[in-house]
């Protein structure tokens, strides 16, 4: 099962609600991160040179060297990149490609082989930014659940509005700020996408990420949102899959 987090503008707060996300699910179950942004390593706590390290004489030293290879690029090559986090979560850290190749330049092909060889693994989260670059829509155009990330920005809702990525969303997550006029409904008639939980801009969650300490020990509130999402996934892959009544295999 693939979750693909997303957002039309940016610092919005969607690594740090697919980091949380991911923490949440491997509770119970095998979680794979991926990174697809650039900034799932630091917000895990990882130090710079892991996630975003200088090549390494193996084959395939980053996600993005491995996408960088194209649709040929053998599966089993992404096994070696995982960085173990905490117990059941992983993480495939997008750093630099071999030789400078952008990811940027990087065919929607990629992206596609990416998520294929993903689809026998564990439940993953993957962190697809602002989806500014073909490998990202590729893969989420193709994930079992596509999430939108936003706050209560008309310049972000605007974005969003315009982007066909939007109508095959499942829903939004809303990183409520104080003081903004747009409300999480307001979000959801703007969008004509559900609400699936909505995360208040708390302090604490901004501490957890500072000191790294996101995955080891959410903050209360954070939790709370989290459940919330976790049942509206259920929720949606049952409708979209599954008998009524029947719980999703990522969610058993």
């Amino acid at each position: 099962m693939l979750f693909a987090l997303w957002s039309p503008k940016g610092g919005s707060g969607t690594s740090v609600v697919c980091a949380a996300l991911g923490s949440f699910l491997s509770r119970h179950r095998p979680v794979l991160l991926v990174d697809l942004a650039g900034d799932l390593p630091a917000i895990v706590g990882l130090a710079p040179e892991r996630g975003h390290g200088t090549p390494s004489r193996r084959p395939f030293p980053s996600l993005a060297t491995w996408l960088a290879a194209g649709p040929t690029a053998p599966t089993e090559a992404l096994d070696a990149l995982v960085h173990p986090l905490v117990h059941g979560l992983g993480l495939l850290a997008l750093g630099s490609p071999v030789g400078g190749t952008p990811v940027a330049g990087l065919p929607a092909e990629s992206g596609a082989a990416l998520a294929a060889a993903l689809a026998e693994g564990p439940v993953v989260v993957a962190d697809a930014g602002r989806v500014e670059h073909p490998v990202q829509r590729a893969l989420v155009e193709v994930a079992d659940a596509s999430v939108v990330v936003v706050r209560g920005c008309y310049l972000a809702l605007r974005r969003a509005v315009d982007d066909d990525l939007t109508a095959r969303a499942l829903g939004v997550v809303v990183v409520e700020e104080p003081g903004r006029s747009l409300s999480p409904a307001d979000v959801a008639d703007v969008l004509g996408c559900p609400v699936l939980a909505t995360i208040p801009l708390d302090p604490s969650v901004a501490r957890a990420v500072d000191a790294g300490l996101l995955i080891h020990r959410a903050p209360p509130l954070l939790s709370g949102s989290l459940r919330s999402l976790v049942g509206a996934l259920e929720g949606g892959c049952r409708r979209s899959g599954g008998a009524e009544g029947d719980t999703p295999e990522w969610a058993a």
